[in-house]
């Protein structure tokens, strides 16, 4: 297996004999592009970069080019009330919104429960293939948002899960986020029953024990590859199949003639009230933090 540490990278792998498929996502450079636009404080840097790693191991399962996923963490009265992040054709984006104030009295490192209270996550599958979308929502319940997902797909898919996300963010340097997440596939042909449902299952039981072994020292040091964490976890196993890297990218998909198409469907009147005494609309892009100005006076009166 290659030793070349990667970043903004996911692999994807299967343990045919353990009836398991796992992935492994480690971002850096995509991730301070991401972050470089905010002035995060450090507890909703962690929760940005979960965030994304989350968005890229699942996005990154989707198959065909087009398909979307869409992660939302939400509450009413919580520190942060909206943490946003998604993933489509390789590209990632995310967001928080917090009350800078309410986060200071927490201290440093504040729980997943702190920062929301009684929240929700929703995770929104849109498949190119087929234009279907399906949507899960469960309570942000654990105490991360690792463990919010392996809540989600227990309960709203039905598989076991296992989800670690590990960030790191040494002085002077940049940050770097990664993450495993393994799942159980059903034995047999299709339509066998799901290991989970039966009394004993002792290969997803020891996938599981193996898995827990992962550090997230191990899962963020640029020292080791993708395939060779895999390989450390999974070397004794007969057969292990990995795909070929899927490569990641900042994706903020704001663009102004998209934006100016989207503001030109509007009415006159209000498109005069979006505008300010200057004649200016202004946009604001909550993922890249840019503001795209719009002169009232460009647009076609129609």
């Amino acid at each position: 297996m290659n030793s070349v540490a990667t970043f903004d990278q996911a692999i994807g792998f299967t343990i045919t004999d353990r009836h398991a498929r796992g992935r492994v996502v480690r971002i850096g450079p995509l991730l301070d592009e991401v972050l470089a636009a905010h002035a995060y404080p450090p507890p909703i840097e962690r929760l940005v970069a979960s965030a994304l790693v989350l968005a890229a191991l699942l996005g990154s399962t989707l198959k065909g080019a087009g398909g979307q996923l869409t992660l939302q963490a939400q509450t009413e009265h919580g520190v942060v009330s909206l943490l946003v992040a998604d993933y489509k054709n390789g590209e990632v984006r995310g967001y928080a919104k917090f009350d800078g104030d309410r986060l200071a009295e927490l201290g440093p490192d504040p729980t997943l429960f702190g920062l929301f209270g009684k929240g929700y996550l929703a995770i929104t599958f849109d498949q190119a293939l087929t234009g279907e979308r399906y949507q899960g929502i469960v309570p942000l319940d654990g105490e991360s948002l690792a463990q919010a997902a392996e809540h989600y797909f227990f309960q709203s898919e039905q598989i076991p899960s296992v989800i670690q996300i590990a960030t790191r963010h040494d002085a002077g340097q940049g940050c770097v986020a990664a993450g495993m997440l393994l799942q159980h596939l059903p034995e047999g042909e299709v339509g066998r029953e799901r290991l989970h449902v039966r009394h004993d299952h002792p290969e997803w039981e020891h996938v599981q024990a193996l898995t827990a072994t992962l550090s997230d020292a191990e899962l963020t040091d640029e020292g080791l590859s993708l395939t060779d964490i895999v390989w450390r976890l999974f070397h004794e196993e007969k057969e292990i199949r990995v795909t070929e890297p899927t490569p990641l990218a900042k994706g903020c998909r704001c663009d102004l003639a998209h934006i100016r198409d989207v503001i030109g469907r509007f009415p006159i009147s209000e498109r005069a009230d979006m505008a300010d005494e200057s004649g200016i609309i202004s946009v604001d892009c909550a993922f890249c933090s840019r503001l795209f100005p719009l002169a009232l006076d460009s647009f076609a009166e129609s």
